[in-house]
């Protein structure tokens, strides 16, 4: 039976941390987030946590960082976000889907809507209206846009060079420096951010490509220069991190190459899924340390919650810490 004494010192280590009131002396994001870390609950301070790691991440140069997100985030609000990260230099190497470059494209050029979860999908489409979640993507509004654009770069890069093979992260390049300033590809151009998609047929701008290389048969995609390219990234890096939106192939495929390196050093995961169903969507980024993804030391959270809501906060503490320090210097 444990002693008292014992007793006393194990309550002792335990009840540390005091729960805080947040008091609100200040309205600035960096400080209410500051003060989650002392309110005990509940995702609040994974939440103050995971910004603490990328603000740590940010601030150390050697380290090589990641940032990996599923498609649809690309087709609400956020994709501003995802574009300010980029033209901020935050990140060194982006891993998404190929939808994310379907709705990067065609946003560029046409409006997406907002809508709801609970409209009648089949008057959708008969006005020709896709649904994706809340948001409402005319037709108008994608295939055809995606079609006249992907196809267009193509041909200007089959009538431009004498390359006749690319990976798919130098199309995705190419057709990046084509699009304006409101578009997160534009900004990976400008910075020399790789962008990976390990999916790449999985989507409207795979499909074009398939297009294309029916008529030109001469045409390759070299998707092995695509993990070539995560290589290079992986085994440069002194250190290596990663802000992970949604699971799926995106997260995995972070995961994976950073393996063979050690694992990450710093990983902050934002999911909505649930571990219970065995999913990687689902799974505890600190799940990843017994495959070697992230080091036993690493500095990582999972913060439960909806990216649409969670991040454009996470993007103001880390703008105001990017601020700091350029005032600083």
């Amino acid at each position: 039976m444990e002693s008292a004494k014992a007793k006393t010192k194990t309550q002792n280590n335990v009840l540390r941390d005091e729960v805080k009131d947040h008091l609100m002396d200040s309205t600035k994001v960096s400080s209410i987030i500051e003060a989650m870390s002392n309110s005990g609950g509940f995702e609040a301070t994974n939440f103050s946590y995971g910004v603490d790691i990328l603000r740590r991440m940010l601030n150390e140069n050697s380290c090589t960082k990641f940032l990996s997100f599923v498609a649809a985030t690309i087709s609400t609000g956020m994709r501003g976000i995802v574009r300010n990260m980029i033209k901020d230099n935050m990140f060194n190497c982006i891993v998404t889907t190929c939808g994310a470059l379907d709705h990067d494209i065609a946003r560029t050029y046409k409006p997406y809507y907002a809508g709801d979860f609970r409209m009648n999908d089949s008057a959708l489409l008969k006005k020709r209206i896709h649904r994706l979640g809340n948001i409402l993507v005319p037709e108008s509004s994608y295939g055809s846009v995606i079609e006249k654009k992907v196809q267009s770069c193509l041909q200007d890069l089959y009538d431009s060079r004498e390359k006749r093979e690319y990976a798919a992260y130098e199309i995705i390049d190419f057709i990046g420096s084509t699009l304006d300033e409101s578009s997160f590809l534009y900004w990976a151009h400008k910075h020399n951010v790789s962008v990976i998609v390990p999916g790449i047929v999985d989507g409207a701008v795979g499909s074009q490509i398939w297009l294309f290389q029916q008529r030109h048969n001469d045409f390759k995609v070299d998707i092995m220069r695509d993990q070539t390219k995560m290589s290079d990234y992986v085994y440069d890096a002194m250190k290596t991190g990663a802000l992970m939106i949604g699971g799926g192939i995106s997260k995995h495929h972070t995961l994976w190459w950073n393996q063979f390196r050690g694992g990450l050093d710093y990983a902050v995961y934002i999911t909505s899924g649930s571990e219970w169903d065995g999913s990687l969507s689902g799974a505890l980024v600190a799940e990843a340390i017994s495959w070697g993804k992230v080091t036993e030391k690493a500095k990582q959270t999972t913060i439960h919650g909806e990216a649409t809501v969670l991040l454009p906060f996470m993007y103001a503490a880390l703008k105001e810490n990017l601020r700091t320090q350029e005032s600083a210097r």
